[in-house]
Protein backbone atom coordinates (compact mmCIF):
# COMPACT_ATOMS: atom_id res chain seq x y z
CA UNK A 1 0.00 0.00 0.00
CA UNK A 2 1.26 3.10 -1.00
CA UNK A 3 0.31 6.18 0.24
CA UNK A 4 0.79 9.82 -1.72
CA UNK A 5 1.02 12.58 1.39
CA UNK A 6 0.60 15.47 -0.87
CA UNK A 7 -2.37 14.27 -3.00
CA UNK A 8 -4.58 16.86 -1.29
CA UNK A 9 -1.83 19.65 -2.02
CA UNK A 10 -2.86 23.08 -0.01
CA UNK A 11 -3.35 21.17 3.00
CA UNK A 12 -0.61 22.97 4.81
CA UNK A 13 2.66 21.98 6.46
CA UNK A 14 1.08 21.90 9.95
CA UNK A 15 -1.39 19.80 9.14
CA UNK A 16 1.33 17.12 8.05
CA UNK A 17 4.02 17.72 10.73
CA UNK A 18 2.73 17.21 14.39
CA UNK A 19 -0.96 17.37 13.22
CA UNK A 20 -0.95 21.36 14.77
CA UNK A 21 -3.42 22.35 12.46
CA UNK A 22 -6.51 20.03 13.33
CA UNK A 23 -9.11 21.55 10.95
CA UNK A 24 -8.11 21.72 7.48
CA UNK A 25 -9.98 21.69 4.19
CA UNK A 26 -8.97 21.33 0.19
CA UNK A 27 -11.68 22.14 -1.75
CA UNK A 28 -14.50 20.90 0.68
CA UNK A 29 -12.45 18.24 2.07
CA UNK A 30 -11.47 17.93 6.22
CA UNK A 31 -10.09 16.10 8.74
CA UNK A 32 -11.38 17.59 12.43
CA UNK A 33 -10.63 16.12 15.45
CA UNK A 34 -12.25 16.30 19.41
CA UNK A 35 -12.07 14.61 22.66
CA UNK A 36 -14.48 11.88 23.33
CA UNK A 37 -14.35 10.99 26.58
CA UNK A 38 -11.87 8.53 28.55
CA UNK A 39 -11.84 5.21 28.93
CA UNK A 40 -12.71 3.33 32.48
CA UNK A 41 -9.14 2.78 33.28
CA UNK A 42 -8.47 6.63 32.45
CA UNK A 43 -6.98 6.51 28.38
CA UNK A 44 -8.18 9.88 26.24
CA UNK A 45 -10.23 8.74 23.48
CA UNK A 46 -10.70 10.46 19.95
CA UNK A 47 -13.07 11.24 17.36
CA UNK A 48 -11.66 12.56 14.66
CA UNK A 49 -14.53 13.61 11.26
CA UNK A 50 -13.53 13.27 7.83
CA UNK A 51 -15.63 15.16 5.41
CA UNK A 52 -15.30 14.74 1.38
CA UNK A 53 -16.51 18.01 -0.51
CA UNK A 54 -20.05 16.78 -1.35
CA UNK A 55 -20.69 16.79 2.34
CA UNK A 56 -20.27 12.79 3.53
CA UNK A 57 -19.01 12.07 7.00
CA UNK A 58 -16.95 9.28 8.58
CA UNK A 59 -16.76 10.12 12.50
CA UNK A 60 -13.92 7.37 13.76
CA UNK A 61 -12.77 6.89 17.18
CA UNK A 62 -9.49 6.10 17.99
CA UNK A 63 -11.03 3.53 21.07
CA UNK A 64 -11.73 0.45 18.66
CA UNK A 65 -11.24 1.89 15.57
CA UNK A 66 -14.84 2.22 15.33
CA UNK A 67 -16.72 4.24 12.82
CA UNK A 68 -19.00 5.62 15.30
CA UNK A 69 -20.90 7.97 12.54
CA UNK A 70 -21.05 7.41 8.82
CA UNK A 71 -23.30 10.16 6.55
CA UNK A 72 -24.47 9.30 2.92
CA UNK A 73 -27.18 11.18 0.80
CA UNK A 74 -30.20 9.71 -0.33
CA UNK A 75 -32.32 9.24 -3.69
CA UNK A 76 -33.27 13.02 -2.71
CA UNK A 77 -29.85 14.52 -1.36
CA UNK A 78 -30.73 14.53 1.82
CA UNK A 79 -27.73 13.43 4.00
CA UNK A 80 -28.33 10.70 7.30
CA UNK A 81 -26.43 8.37 9.41
CA UNK A 82 -26.01 4.77 7.86
CA UNK A 83 -24.61 2.93 10.49
CA UNK A 84 -25.60 1.86 14.73
CA UNK A 85 -23.80 3.11 17.26
CA UNK A 86 -24.09 5.32 20.27
CA UNK A 87 -24.35 9.25 20.49
CA UNK A 88 -21.33 8.80 23.35
CA UNK A 89 -18.37 6.89 24.40
CA UNK A 90 -20.19 5.83 27.54
CA UNK A 91 -22.37 3.59 25.53
CA UNK A 92 -19.28 1.45 24.17
CA UNK A 93 -17.66 0.76 27.43
CA UNK A 94 -21.50 0.35 29.18
CA UNK A 95 -21.36 -3.04 31.33
CA UNK A 96 -24.86 -4.13 29.37
CA UNK A 97 -22.87 -3.56 25.94
CA UNK A 98 -19.73 -5.29 26.61
CA UNK A 99 -21.40 -7.75 27.98
CA UNK A 100 -23.30 -8.90 24.89
CA UNK A 101 -20.77 -6.98 22.59
CA UNK A 102 -22.14 -6.88 19.10
CA UNK A 103 -18.75 -4.49 17.67
CA UNK A 104 -20.32 -1.60 16.33
CA UNK A 105 -18.09 0.15 13.93
CA UNK A 106 -15.13 -1.41 14.84
CA UNK A 107 -12.11 -3.12 13.37
CA UNK A 108 -11.61 -6.71 14.61
CA UNK A 109 -8.41 -8.97 15.40
CA UNK A 110 -6.35 -10.30 15.55
CA UNK A 111 -8.81 -12.83 14.44
CA UNK A 112 -12.19 -12.00 12.86
CA UNK A 113 -14.63 -14.60 13.26
CA UNK A 114 -14.80 -17.47 15.58
CA UNK A 115 -11.75 -20.05 16.29
CA UNK A 116 -13.33 -23.38 17.05
CA UNK A 117 -12.47 -24.01 20.99
CA UNK A 118 -10.33 -21.29 20.96
CA UNK A 119 -7.63 -23.50 19.98
CA UNK A 120 -5.15 -23.76 16.92
CA UNK A 121 -1.59 -25.30 16.16
CA UNK A 122 1.24 -23.58 14.36
CA UNK A 123 4.85 -24.89 14.00
CA UNK A 124 3.96 -27.79 16.48
CA UNK A 125 2.76 -25.53 18.72
CA UNK A 126 -0.86 -25.81 20.39
CA UNK A 127 -2.22 -22.44 21.68
CA UNK A 128 -5.17 -21.69 23.65
CA UNK A 129 -7.35 -18.32 23.24
CA UNK A 130 -10.05 -16.93 25.72
CA UNK A 131 -13.02 -18.58 24.77
CA UNK A 132 -15.36 -15.93 24.58
CA UNK A 133 -18.47 -16.64 22.57
CA UNK A 134 -19.86 -20.16 23.98
CA UNK A 135 -16.97 -22.75 24.08
CA UNK A 136 -14.90 -20.70 21.08
CA UNK A 137 -13.57 -17.55 20.29
CA UNK A 138 -14.78 -14.84 18.52
CA UNK A 139 -13.11 -11.68 16.93
CA UNK A 140 -9.90 -11.93 18.81
CA UNK A 141 -11.01 -12.68 22.04
CA UNK A 142 -12.05 -11.16 25.30
CA UNK A 143 -10.20 -7.81 24.61
CA UNK A 144 -9.81 -7.65 20.79
CA UNK A 145 -8.71 -4.64 18.78
CA UNK A 146 -12.54 -3.23 19.28
CA UNK A 147 -11.42 -2.48 22.93
CA UNK A 148 -7.67 -0.71 22.75
CA UNK A 149 -7.26 2.85 22.23
CA UNK A 150 -5.20 2.93 18.77
CA UNK A 151 -2.87 5.92 17.76
CA UNK A 152 -4.02 8.25 15.44
CA UNK A 153 -2.00 10.53 12.60
CA UNK A 154 -4.74 12.24 10.38
CA UNK A 155 -3.00 12.64 6.59
CA UNK A 156 -4.07 13.24 3.21
CA UNK A 157 -3.67 10.40 0.86
CA UNK A 158 -4.24 9.59 -2.97
CA UNK A 159 -7.69 8.18 -1.71
CA UNK A 160 -9.05 11.35 0.36
CA UNK A 161 -9.33 12.42 3.48
CA UNK A 162 -7.60 9.67 5.42
CA UNK A 163 -6.74 8.58 9.42
CA UNK A 164 -4.01 6.66 10.03
CA UNK A 165 -4.61 4.27 12.83
CA UNK A 166 -1.55 2.29 14.38
CA UNK A 167 -1.42 -0.32 16.80
CA UNK A 168 1.25 -3.11 18.32
CA UNK A 169 -0.22 -5.98 19.74
CA UNK A 170 2.40 -7.78 22.07
CA UNK A 171 3.27 -11.70 21.75
CA UNK A 172 1.01 -13.71 23.86
CA UNK A 173 -1.92 -10.70 24.26
CA UNK A 174 -5.22 -12.70 24.32
CA UNK A 175 -3.46 -15.94 23.44
CA UNK A 176 -1.33 -15.48 20.07
CA UNK A 177 1.53 -15.44 19.50
CA UNK A 178 3.83 -12.49 17.76
CA UNK A 179 4.04 -9.30 18.65
CA UNK A 180 1.87 -8.09 15.25
CA UNK A 181 2.35 -4.43 14.31
CA UNK A 182 -1.16 -2.92 12.94
CA UNK A 183 -1.68 -0.07 10.78
CA UNK A 184 -5.48 0.72 9.51
CA UNK A 185 -5.71 3.45 7.17
CA UNK A 186 -9.44 5.10 6.50
CA UNK A 187 -9.97 7.04 3.94
CA UNK A 188 -13.42 8.98 2.98
CA UNK A 189 -13.18 9.18 -1.01
CA UNK A 190 -14.64 11.40 -3.06
CA UNK A 191 -17.36 9.35 -5.21
CA UNK A 192 -18.83 8.76 -1.35
CA UNK A 193 -16.39 5.56 -0.31
CA UNK A 194 -15.43 4.79 2.74
CA UNK A 195 -12.10 2.57 2.48
CA UNK A 196 -10.10 0.60 4.57
CA UNK A 197 -6.75 -0.67 4.07
CA UNK A 198 -4.86 -3.14 6.49
CA UNK A 199 -1.00 -3.89 6.90
CA UNK A 200 0.36 -5.46 9.24
CA UNK A 201 3.49 -7.44 10.26
CA UNK A 202 4.63 -10.02 12.71
CA UNK A 203 8.10 -10.75 14.82
CA UNK A 204 6.80 -14.20 14.75
CA UNK A 205 4.90 -16.96 12.82
CA UNK A 206 1.10 -16.00 13.80
CA UNK A 207 -2.25 -16.27 12.45
CA UNK A 208 -4.68 -13.35 11.31
CA UNK A 209 -7.69 -12.29 10.11
CA UNK A 210 -8.56 -8.27 9.92
CA UNK A 211 -12.08 -7.11 9.48
CA UNK A 212 -14.22 -4.00 9.91
CA UNK A 213 -18.04 -4.68 11.84
CA UNK A 214 -19.95 -1.32 10.92
CA UNK A 215 -23.85 -2.16 11.30
CA UNK A 216 -25.67 -0.92 8.10
CA UNK A 217 -29.04 0.29 7.86
CA UNK A 218 -29.53 2.63 4.32
CA UNK A 219 -32.62 3.51 5.47
CA UNK A 220 -31.70 5.03 9.01
CA UNK A 221 -34.16 3.12 10.86
CA UNK A 222 -36.54 -0.14 10.87
CA UNK A 223 -35.74 -3.36 10.26
CA UNK A 224 -33.69 -4.37 6.86
CA UNK A 225 -35.78 -7.33 5.48
CA UNK A 226 -36.86 -5.55 2.53
CA UNK A 227 -33.35 -4.71 1.60
CA UNK A 228 -32.25 -6.44 -1.77
CA UNK A 229 -28.43 -7.91 -1.58
CA UNK A 230 -26.51 -9.36 -4.20
CA UNK A 231 -23.57 -11.72 -2.96
CA UNK A 232 -20.67 -12.53 -5.32
CA UNK A 233 -20.24 -15.83 -4.45
CA UNK A 234 -21.40 -19.44 -5.71
CA UNK A 235 -20.88 -21.26 -2.59
CA UNK A 236 -20.81 -20.86 1.18
CA UNK A 237 -18.74 -22.37 4.04
CA UNK A 238 -22.01 -23.75 5.89
CA UNK A 239 -21.14 -24.47 9.92
CA UNK A 240 -22.21 -26.54 12.80
CA UNK A 241 -24.41 -25.73 15.71
CA UNK A 242 -21.75 -23.37 17.25
CA UNK A 243 -21.25 -21.73 13.90
CA UNK A 244 -17.94 -23.23 13.43
CA UNK A 245 -17.64 -24.35 9.47
CA UNK A 246 -17.51 -27.68 9.03
CA UNK A 247 -15.26 -27.51 5.88
CA UNK A 248 -17.52 -28.43 3.33
CA UNK A 249 -18.10 -25.07 0.62
CA UNK A 250 -21.47 -25.46 -0.41
CA UNK A 251 -22.91 -24.39 -3.56
CA UNK A 252 -25.53 -21.73 -3.09
CA UNK A 253 -27.63 -22.68 -6.15
CA UNK A 254 -30.75 -24.01 -4.66
CA UNK A 255 -30.63 -23.24 -0.79
CA UNK A 256 -31.78 -19.13 0.55
CA UNK A 257 -27.57 -18.38 0.39
CA UNK A 258 -27.68 -17.81 -3.10
CA UNK A 259 -27.86 -14.30 -3.74
CA UNK A 260 -26.27 -14.34 -7.43
CA UNK A 261 -29.74 -12.65 -8.26
CA UNK A 262 -30.39 -10.01 -6.56
CA UNK A 263 -33.18 -11.19 -3.29
CA UNK A 264 -34.73 -9.58 -0.53
CA UNK A 265 -33.40 -10.43 2.79
CA UNK A 266 -36.09 -11.31 4.42
CA UNK A 267 -37.09 -13.69 2.00
CA UNK A 268 -36.03 -16.86 2.68
CA UNK A 269 -34.82 -16.03 6.23
CA UNK A 270 -37.17 -17.37 8.24
CA UNK A 271 -36.85 -20.94 6.18
CA UNK A 272 -37.92 -23.29 9.10
CA UNK A 273 -36.44 -26.59 7.49
CA UNK A 274 -33.07 -24.98 6.55
CA UNK A 275 -30.49 -25.82 9.45
CA UNK A 276 -27.58 -23.60 8.59
CA UNK A 277 -30.39 -20.73 9.28
CA UNK A 278 -31.74 -22.04 12.41
CA UNK A 279 -28.03 -22.68 13.98
CA UNK A 280 -28.10 -19.01 13.42
CA UNK A 281 -31.54 -17.61 13.94
CA UNK A 282 -30.78 -16.16 10.41
CA UNK A 283 -27.97 -15.31 8.40
CA UNK A 284 -24.81 -15.38 10.16
CA UNK A 285 -22.60 -17.13 7.42
CA UNK A 286 -19.86 -16.89 4.80
CA UNK A 287 -19.35 -16.43 1.43
CA UNK A 288 -16.97 -17.89 -0.53
CA UNK A 289 -15.93 -14.86 -3.03
CA UNK A 290 -15.91 -15.47 -6.58
CA UNK A 291 -12.22 -14.24 -7.48
CA UNK A 292 -10.04 -14.43 -10.77
CA UNK A 293 -7.22 -14.77 -8.88
CA UNK A 294 -5.96 -14.05 -4.92
CA UNK A 295 -5.76 -11.07 -3.51
CA UNK A 296 -7.96 -9.66 -6.38
CA UNK A 297 -9.69 -6.16 -5.30
CA UNK A 298 -13.41 -7.15 -6.71
CA UNK A 299 -16.97 -6.67 -5.96
CA UNK A 300 -18.00 -9.15 -2.87
CA UNK A 301 -21.90 -7.56 -2.32
CA UNK A 302 -24.52 -5.06 -3.35
CA UNK A 303 -26.55 -3.49 -0.80
CA UNK A 304 -30.01 -1.67 -2.03
CA UNK A 305 -32.88 -0.08 0.29
CA UNK A 306 -35.93 1.38 -1.92
CA UNK A 307 -37.04 3.52 0.50
CA UNK A 308 -34.51 5.84 0.81
CA UNK A 309 -33.33 4.54 -2.35
CA UNK A 310 -29.39 4.51 -0.88
CA UNK A 311 -27.26 1.83 -2.19
CA UNK A 312 -24.05 0.12 -0.78
CA UNK A 313 -21.17 -1.85 -2.75
CA UNK A 314 -18.65 -3.97 -0.86
CA UNK A 315 -15.09 -4.21 -2.52
CA UNK A 316 -12.59 -6.35 -0.98
CA UNK A 317 -8.89 -8.21 -1.32
CA UNK A 318 -9.99 -10.92 0.94
CA UNK A 319 -11.35 -14.56 -0.15
CA UNK A 320 -14.64 -14.18 1.67
CA UNK A 321 -17.28 -11.93 3.30
CA UNK A 322 -19.53 -12.52 6.58
CA UNK A 323 -23.02 -11.15 6.33
CA UNK A 324 -24.93 -11.09 9.49
CA UNK A 325 -28.51 -9.99 10.00
CA UNK A 326 -28.50 -8.49 12.98
CA UNK A 327 -29.91 -11.72 15.00
CA UNK A 328 -28.83 -11.04 18.17
CA UNK A 329 -30.00 -7.52 18.80
CA UNK A 330 -32.69 -7.45 21.10
CA UNK A 331 -33.81 -4.23 21.80
CA UNK A 332 -31.45 -4.01 25.18
CA UNK A 333 -29.46 -1.80 23.41
CA UNK A 334 -30.63 2.37 22.60
CA UNK A 335 -28.52 3.66 20.47
CA UNK A 336 -27.80 7.23 18.89
CA UNK A 337 -31.02 9.35 18.89
CA UNK A 338 -32.97 6.96 21.28
CA UNK A 339 -33.21 4.51 18.83
CA UNK A 340 -33.76 0.97 20.45
CA UNK A 341 -31.89 -1.93 18.60
CA UNK A 342 -33.93 -4.65 17.53
CA UNK A 343 -33.86 -7.71 16.01
CA UNK A 344 -32.72 -7.67 12.63
CA UNK A 345 -32.39 -3.56 12.24
CA UNK A 346 -29.35 -3.88 10.76
CA UNK A 347 -26.82 -5.89 8.46
CA UNK A 348 -23.14 -6.38 8.45
CA UNK A 349 -21.27 -7.12 5.72
CA UNK A 350 -17.69 -8.07 6.84
CA UNK A 351 -14.67 -9.20 4.35
CA UNK A 352 -12.40 -11.89 5.74
CA UNK A 353 -10.69 -14.57 5.98
CA UNK A 354 -12.67 -17.87 6.34
CA UNK A 355 -13.76 -18.50 10.25
CA UNK A 356 -11.68 -21.23 11.84
CA UNK A 357 -9.22 -21.49 9.19
CA UNK A 358 -6.11 -21.98 11.01
CA UNK A 359 -7.83 -25.32 11.79
CA UNK A 360 -8.92 -26.58 8.31
CA UNK A 361 -5.59 -26.48 6.20
CA UNK A 362 -7.86 -27.05 3.09
CA UNK A 363 -9.20 -22.97 3.66
CA UNK A 364 -6.68 -19.82 2.06
CA UNK A 365 -3.86 -19.65 5.08
CA UNK A 366 -4.10 -17.08 7.45
CA UNK A 367 -0.55 -17.51 8.64
CA UNK A 368 1.72 -14.46 8.87
CA UNK A 369 5.43 -15.23 9.01
CA UNK A 370 8.07 -12.55 9.78
CA UNK A 371 9.23 -10.74 6.90
CA UNK A 372 5.66 -10.70 5.17
CA UNK A 373 3.01 -7.89 4.77
CA UNK A 374 -0.17 -8.88 5.69
CA UNK A 375 -2.88 -7.28 3.46
CA UNK A 376 -6.85 -6.34 3.38
CA UNK A 377 -8.44 -4.05 1.65
CA UNK A 378 -12.04 -2.97 2.09
CA UNK A 379 -14.13 -0.68 0.62
CA UNK A 380 -18.01 0.38 1.06
CA UNK A 381 -18.97 2.56 -2.01
CA UNK A 382 -22.77 4.38 -1.41
CA UNK A 383 -25.15 5.77 -4.41
CA UNK A 384 -28.34 6.03 -4.89
CA UNK A 385 -30.85 5.20 -7.50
Amino acid sequence: MQLTTLAMAGLGAAFLVGCAAMSTSHSGSSITKADFGKTPDGTPVEIYTLKNSKGAEAHIMTYGGIVQKLTMPDKNGNYGDVVLGFDSLDGYVADNYVKNCPYFGALIGRYGNRIALGKFSLDGVTYQLATNNGVNTLHGGLKGFDKVVWTARPLPTAHGPSLILTYVSQNGEEGYPGTLSVTAIYSLTEDNALRLDFTATTSQDTIINLTHHSYFNLAGSGDILGNIVYINADKFTPVDSTLIPTGELRPVAGTPFDFLTPTAVGSRINETNDEQIKFANGYDDNWVLNKTAPGELSLAARVYEPTSGRTMEVWTTSPGMQFYTGNFLDGTLTGKGGWVYKFRDALAMEPQHFPDSPNHPEFPTTELKPGETYHNTIIYKFGTK
